[in-house]
């Protein structure tokens, strides 16, 4: 994000799968977001998809355009392949943009209870949908918005 975006940015929402490695019950999820928004300085609303609602989500229909274009007619048989293949399929006259990450994620770390009761002392869960849309506030506008309401609060 360039300077000017983030300036003229107020709030990022994320629309996000509901699946096991990206859901909003996931620690380390929470708490990278949390520093995503401190890093950015900007407000982010995670929307998680409810379950069984994937026609609703578009990286499903890059994966069926991404499907038809394949049609069986290439052999899959190495990663350089794959991208190759990849990045000759079209979506609205666009192609995808790729990059193989080869980094592994490690398994297996939590946090302590204090270290987590802090990051979800950041979560604002909406009410009615509290697995589903979760807002997060950076640190410098939370620290603002309380010293608000303490100097009206006298």
């Amino acid at each position: 994000m360039t300077p000017e975006q983030n300036q003229d940015t107020e709030l990022i929402q994320i629309k996000a799968d509901n699946g096991p490695e990206s859901t909003g019950v996931r620690t380390q999820l929470k708490k990278r977001m949390v520093e995503f928004v401190d890093l950015l300085n900007i407000p982010i609303q995670l929307l998680y998809y409810l379950p069984y609602h994937s026609k609703y989500n578009p990286i499903e229909g890059c994966w069926g355009i991404l499907y038809q274009h394949w049609n069986g007619g290439a052999k899959l048989v190495d990663v350089e392949v794959m991208l190759s293949w990849a990045s000759s399929m079209t979506w609205k006259g666009l192609y995808p943009i790729l990059s193989l990450s080869k980094t592994v994620s490690q398994k297996g770390i939590s946090l302590t209870k204090k270290a987590m009761k802090e990051v979800e002392s950041r979560l604002q869960l909406n009410p009615v949908l509290p697995k589903w849309d979760i807002f997060i506030q950076p640190l410098l506008l939370v620290i603002y918005f309380s010293k608000i309401t303490l100097i009206h609060g006298i």
